[in-house]
Formats: C-alpha cells, structure tokens, sequence
C-alpha cells in the first residue's frame, strides 16, 4: 500500500499533472463546452478502429472465399464514418479555439494584474523582451500548447485503445507482441526531457533578446542615427540570431534521433507480426481477414508514434511555458500592504525619516543613518553630488522601494502602516522624464484625477502655463500626442505632467530634477509652473541648477549616502569650505565664465 500511495503521489508531482492542474481554475468558466470539446475527441479516436475493423469481413467473405459480391456498405460505411469523424473534428479544433481564446485572455489578464503589483526593483532586473515573453507570449503557448495536447492526447488515447481492441479481437497472439513492442517505444522518452530542459530555456532566454533588440531599435533610433551604431547594432543583432540558431540545432541533435529511433521499434513490431502472422494464417489460427485487419489496425496505431518524437518538443515548450507562467502567478511582490494597513487621509503634521538605510545590492548601502524632519507645507531642497543618493530619497517616500532599515513617519506613524494606494494617493510625483501614454493630451491629464470637470482640467492648464498652447492646437485638448508623448518637445511634456500632477492635488509634491533637461526658456516657463504646483504643499525639490532652489525653506546636501549640511541657503552658504558652499561656487563661476 505503501508503494501505491507513493506511486500516485509522485504521478501528482509530473509535469503533465503540475501544467493541467494549475489550469482547471482557468477552464472552471467555460467548462461546459471545454468538457464537450474533450467529449467529442473520444469518438474522433474510436472511429480509427472502423476501417480496421472493416477490412476483416471484406478480405474473408469477398476477397478469399469470394462468397459474396463487394457488399456495398463497407466501403460507404467507410465514407460516411471518415465524414463525421470529419465533422466532429472541425467542431472539437472550433471548441478548442473558443475556450482557448477565453482562457488565454483570462491568464494575460491576471498576468498584467500581477505586473501592475510589482515593485520597481523587478523592474529594474528585466529587460523589455523578458517581461513582453514571460507576460505575453508564454500565455499563448501555454493556452495553445495545453488545449491542443489535450485534444491530441484524448483522441489518441481512445484511438489507441480501440485499435488495441482491433488487434487483439483478430489475434491475441500478435496483439501481445504488438503491446510489448509499443511500450517499448515509450521508454526513450523518459530521458528527453533532462536533455532539451537547459537547452530550451537558454532558447527561450534569446528569443526575449530578439524583441529586446526591436524595442531598444525603436526607442534609441536618433541615437543609433546620430552615432552611426547601424553596423554596431546589425552585428549585436546577428549574434542573437546566431544563439537562437545554435540553441535550434542542439535540440534537434538532441532530439532528433527519437522520431528514427520509433521507426526502427515499430518497424521491429510490424516484422514480428507479419512473420508470426503468416504461421497463424498457415496453422488456421486466424484468417487472412483477420490478419489484414490486424495489420491495418497495427499501422493506425503505430503511425502517430513514429511521430512523436517530432511533437516531443511542442509539447516540452508548452509544459514550459506553463510553468513561467505559474511561476509568476504564484509569486509575491515584496511590497504589499501589511494585513492591518490602516487609510492616510490627509497630513498634519509631516514627514520623518529616522535612521533610513538602503541599499539596491545586498551589502553596498546607498543611504546611510539619514535623519530628517519635514514639516507640513515645508519645501526641502535635496541636492549633491551625482550617485549620491538624492533620487533615492525621494523614491523611498512613495514605496517604489522599501528601506533595509530605520523607518519613514507620516505624523509619526510608519509609512508601511498606511495601504499602498492611500499613502500614493497623498503624493504626486514629477520627474525627469516624465512618461506620457499614447493617447490625447486629455487623456494623460486626466491621469491624476480621472473625475475631473472641464473647469478643473481648464484651471490645470493654465497654472501649467499650457491653456496658450493647447489653445493653439486644431484638436485641442483631444489632440493625439504620440507613443511616449513623442509629437510633444521637452517643456510641452514637463507641463503635461505638472497639469495632470495640478489635477491631482495631493499634499505632498516630489519633484525630481524637473527642470535639468529643458533650455533656458522651457525652463523659465516650467518653473513658473511648478512654483504654482509648489504652492501649499509640502515640497521635495531635486535640482541640478542650485539658483532654481534657493528660496527653499531648507537644503539638505547628500554626499555619499549621508545627510551632511542642512539649513537654508543663506545659512549653508556661509559654512566655511562647506559642501553646498563648493557646489555654489563651482556653478555659477561656470556661467560666469559662460
């Protein structure tokens, strides 16, 4: 008993039992017609055995004893059952088709749903072509290759089984031999899949670089132009192009022999039976109609076996991309909301940062003890050298990453107390390069209130100094601005963002080096923007240009990870040999110079 249960337990452990077990939730909607869809291939299998079986009266009664004439139903029998065994194939590949496209879109939907849960530093860790693969195309051939095998395996199986009937209806003898040898052709598999398994992620892995490269070509193409990177990038590309070649060729080297070897095992099966077959004729053990019956029978049978080998591999793909698929659905993102996450509904007093570690590589910190009090409507200005970590301060207010240690405070609580969506419902964020969606101006706006009344949407524009030129648009507000807000210069961008950030209204304001791309005229405008954004807010600032910063209650320089100057900018600038006192300096003697 022991053996048994153990048995059972390791068949629930195979891959085939894993793949379709993590899909029944997918199929439980639609599992009406998926069952039918299933139902239906049993007698698309079973039928195989009726021309098999047909041939055993045929060859006795007309073509040996040649007692009766060609009996007319046989051979339209034959017709009508290839019909519907016709019929009901086009009806199970329509079902499969169906439920495979419903369930598909249901698995991409849940995946995006998870991608959306993710934290930044997941994505920080993929490129483009992992994340379009593991999202997108792993769900259709995991879809695909599930339905498909399904359908192949439960008409094959009864298929066989009936066949199998055939043979040891017309002959117990050779239906053993045939039954021995069959099994026989089996065993080769059991060692494949070890063999193809570190091959096919390696392939899986070049085929994500492929789409990496197109997307890379596609956002990068000024760069590529302007350095003239055409024979650079033709050449990384055809270094993909060779892995993905390379990758090809193992498998079939390592796969390929199967497919020959099933040949040589059924050809071995086939010889057995018309040798021994022959002697049976000649004893009168069976009958010539018996053994062409058998033989046919046999042939059926074996033929999709021959071939198996050559499906092996669309198979172990599908099986695959099942389990990425899972593996990330069965994933957790590492910043969710604690299970008793309480509302931030507004801020009184402000925010803390108490001995804030960080660190993106385990054991190379990138903020170091950092103390900080922010008071509510306050305007702090980070600014340092470059890598010091400025950015990441800011990035740790909204959770994008969470702390090694220490702790940030909302009015003295920590912000891993408050839910995710209150605590970044409270902070409207503007960066560098800030992303806008292919869609209309209206649309991108909207983003931070979706609700907003065409007074609000007009006010946003115009302390965004944008109402003059939307105005001067053919379609206005519902003008198509592009994927990535590409038909927008950079100042045109900035206050697209400022406006939906205008709509937003949230308490805090993070604004991260905003203005350090613009010219000195998109910036003028763009800071007169953000000082209306500024206004009764409590305000993070990041400036590359310190002038843009002075009026700021107080500064803080961030040098090497730790807080090392605070005060305002007339107290700093008077810190002998001091750290903001040498960047001062050191900018404006350039525009001096300038």
């Amino acid at each position: 008993m022991k053996f048994i249960s153990e048995s059972i337990e390791n068949f629930k452990k195979t891959q085939f039992c894993y793949c379709y077990s993590k899909m029944i939730p997918y199929v439980k909607p639609y599992w009406f017609r998926a069952i039918l869809a299933v139902l239906i291939c049993i007698p698309i299998g079973s039928l195989d055995a009726v021309i098999a079986l047909s041939l055993k009266p045929y060859m006795d009664l007309v073509m040996v004893e040649k007692t009766v004439q060609s009996p007319w139903y046989i051979p339209f029998g034959i017709v009508m059952f290839t019909v519907v065994q016709g019929m009901l194939n086009y009806l199970a590949t329509y079902l499969n088709t169906w439920v495979g496209g419903k369930i598909t879109n249901d698995l991409k939907m849940d995946l995006y749903k998870k991608m959306l849960t993710f934290q930044t530093a997941f994505f920080d860790k993929q490129n483009s072509g992992d994340i379009v693969f593991r999202f997108n195309n792993d769900a259709d051939s995991a879809c695909a290759g599930l339905l498909n095998n399904l359908k192949t395996f439960v008409s094959r199986l009864f298929s066989s089984l009936s066949l199998v009937c055939v043979l040891f209806y017309n002959s117990w003898q050779l239906a053993i031999i045939a039954t021995i040898v069959l099994g026989g052709a089996f065993l080769p598999l059991a060692s494949i899949r070890k063999r193809i398994k570190s091959v096919m992620e390696k392939s899986v892995a070049a085929a994500s670089q492929v789409i990496t490269a197109y997307n890379e070509t596609y956002a990068g193409n000024k760069t590529i132009t302007s350095y003239n990177l055409k024979n650079y990038q033709e050449g990384r590309f055809k270094q993909i192009l060779r892995d993905i070649f390379g990758f090809q060729i193992k498998i079939v080297q390592r796969t390929s022999w199967l497919s020959p070897l099933m040949h040589v095992i059924v050809s071995v099966g086939i010889g057995a039976a018309i040798g021994y077959g022959s002697h049976l004729i000649l004893t009168g053990k069976i009958t010539s109609g018996n053994f062409v019956s058998f033989i046919t029978a046999l042939i059926m049978l074996y033929t999709p076996i021959k071939n198996l080998g050559n499906n092996f591999n669309a198979v172990q793909f599908s099986f695959m991309a099942i389990e990425r698929v899972f593996s990330i659905l069965d994933s957790k993102p590492e910043i969710v909301n604690k299970p008793d996450a309480i509302d931030l509904k507004y801020i009184n007093n402000g925010i803390s940062f108490k001995n804030v570690s960080f660190e993106y590589i385990p054991n190379v910190p990138v903020l170091k003890n950092i103390n900080l009090e922010v008071k509510k409507g306050e305007t702090i200005a980070l600014v340092g050298n470059s890598g010091g970590g400025k950015s990441t301060i800011v990035n740790l207010i909204p959770r994008f990453y969470d702390i090694v240690s220490g702790e940030i405070q909302i009015d003295g609580v920590n912000i891993k107390n408050y839910t995710l969506e209150s605590l970044r419902e409270n902070i409207a964020v503007v960066f560098q390069d800030n992303f806008l969606f292919s869609g209309t101006i209206r649309q991108n706006i909207l983003l931070g209130r979706h609700d907003a009344t065409e007074e609000e949407i007009h006010q946003a524009l115009q302390m965004a100094y944008l109402d003059e030129f939307v105005a001067g648009l053919k379609d206005g507000l519902n003008t198509e601005i592009g994927e990535r807000g590409i038909l927008l210069s950079g100042g045109q961008k900035q206050r697209v963002a400022i406006a939906r950030a205008f709509l937003k209204n949230a308490p805090v304001v993070i604004l991260d080096e905003a203005t350090s791309a613009l010219d000195n005229k998109s910036e003028a405008i763009v800071q007169k923007a953000i000082d209306n954004l500024m206004t009764n807010k409590t305000v993070f600032v990041i400036a590359h240009r310190l002038s843009t910063i002075q009026n700021a209650d107080r500064i803080a320089v961030i040098n090497e990870g730790r807080l090392t100057e605070l005060g305002s900018h007339e107290e700093l600038i008077k810190i002998p040999n001091g750290q903001y006192q040498t960047l001062y300096n050191m900018q404006f003697k350039k525009q001096a110079v300038v």
